[in-house]
C-alpha cells in the first residue's frame, strides 16, 4: 500500500502490518548504527585514495563575484600548481571556489557532499565526489588525513568545523604539526582577539600554547607558503 493509498483509505500508519510500513531504517536506532558504519567505511575507503590534499572550509552563501570566492579559487589553483589536491564539502560558495581553482588548473578536485531535503547540489567543478547522509560522518572525512586545513569566512557550520579541528589538535587526537590556516584577517582577527582576551586572559579556559594551534593570514599566497612547509601526513585518522 502506497502512502497516497493509505491516506485515501484513512488507515493510520500504526495499524499497518509490519511488511506494509515504510521501510525507512532512519526511524529505527538499531538500523541507524549500520548506516553510520557504512558511511564511515565507504568514506574512509574513498578519502584514502588522495594522499596529498588540502581541505577548504567556508561559507556556502558567497556568490561567484564575492571576494572570498575569488580567494578560494586562487588558493585552489595554487594548491594544484604545488602538487596538492583540494577537498571541500562539494557545494556552492567557498567550496565551489576552491574546487573551481583546482579543476581549472587540471588537478584533483574532491567534493564530500551532504544529502539534504532540498538536495544541496554538487558544484560543477568537482571531479571526484561522494555523498553523505549524516553531517557528522561527512565532517570526520573532511577532517581526515589532509595535509593542511584552510578556513575562509563562513557561518555557524564553518565555526563548528574550525573549533572541532582545533579541539582535536589541542587534545592530541590530531598531531599538532598539521596547519590550521584562517584566511582573511578582517573576519578572523576579531574572533582571535576575543579568544585571547576573554577565553585565555579573563577566564583562563585555555592554555597560552593553544593560541599556536592556528594561524591567521590575509592572502592565498601566504596560506600556500604555510601549506608548503607542512610535513607529509603518513598516518591516517584521529
Amino acid at each position: 500500500m502506497s502512502e497516497e493509498q493509505r491516506k485515501k483509505l484513512n488507515v493510520p500508519a500504526s495499524k499497518l502490518p509490519s511488511f506494509e510500513k515504510e521501510a525507512d531504517f532512519r526511524t529505527e536506532p538499531d538500523w541507524r548504527v549500520f548506516r553510520v558504519m557504512a558511511e564511515m567505511v565507504e568514506g574512509w575507503q574513498f578519502i584514502a585514495d588522495f594522499k596529498k590534499t588540502v581541505t577548504f572550509f567556508g561559507s556556502a552563501r558567497f556568490p561567484e563575484n564575492n571576494k572570498w570566492y575569488e580567494e578560494a579559487k586562487q588558493l585552489g589553483k595554487l594548491c594544484v600548481e604545488n602538487g596538492y589536491g583540494v577537498i571541500t564539502g562539494g557545494g556552492p560558495g567557498i567550496m565551489e571556489g576552491g574546487n573551481r581553482g583546482a579543476y581549472e588548473a587540471g588537478g584533483i578536485s574532491v567534493g564530500l557532499n551532504i544529502q539534504l531535503p532540498f538536495e544541496q547540489r554538487v558544484n560543477p567543478y568537482v571531479n571526484r565526489s561522494i555523498a553523505f547522509h549524516y553531517f557528522f560522518t561527512r565532517k570526520v572525512m573532511l577532517s581526515y588525513a589532509a595535509q593542511a586545513y584552510v578556513y575562509f569566512p563562513g557561518g555557524f557550520g564553518t565555526l563548528d568545523e574550525l573549533f572541532e579541528l582545533i579541539t582535536l589538535i589541542q587534545t592530541k587526537k590530531i598531531e599538532a604539526r598539521v596547519p590550521v590556516i584562517m584566511l582573511g584577517k578582517e573576519y578572523w582577527e576579531p574572533l582571535n582577539e576575543w579568544i585571547k582576551t576573554q577565553m585565555l586572559g579573563k577566564f583562563e579556559a585555555i592554555d597560552p600554547e593553544d593560541m599556536n594551534i592556528y594561524q591567521i593570514v590575509d592572502t592565498p599566497e601566504e596560506a600556500m607558503e604555510l601549506i608548503k612547509k607542512s610535513p607529509e601526513r603518513k598516518v591516517f585518522g584521529y
